[in-house]
């Protein structure tokens, strides 16, 4: 709040804000649609597979967003109104609290995505070995190597974000891993091509080619929806931590909202474009709401 007070009195960049009647309406869809997959996932047994365990991985993500942001602006309004003190044990620790929340947020979809990004891979260049290099176990235990690192990593991160030596890496991290999941695309991709003329004889192969690069652009799309949503955000918390009084950083810190309100979109795309581009969830869709026959 400093930052921005100042802020405003150094640019003619006035603060952009967000109806909290959109915000709520925003982050209450994205929940909403996110557990969709998740209990999609759980009562459909076609989809315990390891491809859709790390989608649900990405799902609670996107769920832990929504959720952060909601509670943020929940406990700002409660500030405005005097039932939280700004500087108080209690809201700061609330505040570390918040942190650790986004900080898992982000990490749990970034390695999230990068175990889809593998799947994919594996999937259509080892085609034939996939169910014996990407067990249900393996996966698993791939989930739960995930989690326990971005709990510890968001917990130590939250209580020492007042340090550059924590904020540095933090920040580097995201463009880091963007720019390997990125990579690993390319290549996927390049070989793709490369394999497709090689089988382009074999009718069921080429088939069975399409289908795999099918998932793969659904995973390029989720990659540059994530891309658009979240770097803003992270562009923000670099800002305010190097360049708090610069004019045009501040300037740019005017539309912390909007960021804010882009992670929540996220949470909402996301599900969109599994229910449209995957046949077994759309299906399970329809048993959820429709009459099963």
């Amino acid at each position: 709040k400093n930052i921005t007070d100042f802020s405003l009195n150094i640019t003619d960049c006035n603060q952009v804000v967000v109806p909290e009647e959109v915000f709520f309406t925003v982050a209450a869809a994205g929940i909403l649609e996110n557990l969709l997959v998740l209990i999609a996932v759980i009562r459909n047994k076609n989809l315990h597979l390891p491809m859709y365990f790390f989608i649900c991985s990405l799902a609670i993500s996107d769920m832990l967003g929504s959720l952060y942001k909601t509670l943020e602006n929940i406990f700002i309004i409660l500030c405005k109104m005097g039932y939280l003190a700004r500087r108080g044990d209690f809201e700061k620790k609330l505040d570390d609290a918040m942190d650790s929340m986004f900080i898992l947020s982000l990490l749990g979809s970034i390695f999230s995505l990068l175990a889809i990004a593998a799947d994919r891979y594996i999937t259509i260049f080892y085609a034939l070995r996939y169910h014996n290099i990407m067990t249900l176990r393996r996966a698993l235990v791939i989930l739960a190597i995930i989690w326990t690192f971005c709990a510890g990593s968001s917990i130590a991160i939250a209580l020492f974000s007042y340090e550059a030596a924590t904020v540095i890496p933090f920040t580097i991290l995201f463009p880091l891993m963007m720019f390997f999941i990125l990579c690993l695309y390319v290549h996927m991709f390049l070989l793709a091509r490369s394999h497709a003329k090689k089988i382009a004889s074999l009718p069921t192969s080429t088939v069975h080619q399409r289908t795999n690069m099918k998932g793969a652009i659904t995973l390029t799309i989720f990659l540059g929806v994530f891309l658009c949503c979240w770097a803003p955000f992270v562009l923000h918390i670099l800002l305010a931590r190097f360049c708090p009084h610069n004019p045009y950083c501040a300037c740019y810190m005017s539309i912390f909202h909007v960021n804010g309100t882009l992670i929540m979109c996220n949470a909402i795309i996301n599900p969109m474009i599994f229910a449209f581009r995957s046949p077994e969830l759309r299906s399970t869709f329809k048993k959820m709401f429709c009459c099963p026959r």
